[in-house]
């Protein structure tokens, strides 16, 4: 299986809601140490816990862009505690292709950051 598939390229090269958000009510920001990749995740959240809006601002690898765009589009609309729901396995089955070991921090690099923004909100 080609491990840049037409739906990580897509999302890569044309990412769904990249960039910043005016008033965010959390932002958090994870890197990849191994590689350098980053995403900063940007959240909009009501008062009923519900993740109105969601962004993201990055760079790296094609598989780490491409998750954070794929997480934004399920994040959005679903409650903050939807997050603890997301599986690293359902990021892996989210981006359609089979996932190196070198590639797995990559992929998770999205849901990782999310589950700290979850973490932000606890404290």
């Amino acid at each position: 299986m080609d491990l840049y598939s037409e739906i990580i390229l897509d999302h890569y090269k044309h990412p769904h809601n990249k960039g910043k958000l005016k008033n965010a009510t959390i932002s958090v920001e994870e890197i990849n140490t191994s590689c350098g990749d980053s995403i900063k995740l940007h959240f909009l959240v009501g008062k009923d816990k519900k993740i109105n809006k969601v962004t993201f601002e990055g760079a790296g690898c094609a598989i780490s862009q491409a998750s954070a765009s794929m997480l934004t589009d399920k994040l959005t609309g679903k409650s903050l505690k939807s997050i603890e729901k997301i599986s690293n396995e359902d990021v892996y089955k989210m981006l359609g292709v089979q996932i190196s070991p070198g590639r797995v921090k990559c992929a998770l690099l999205g849901i990782s950051t999310a589950r700290k923004a979850l973490l932000k909100t606890k404290k």
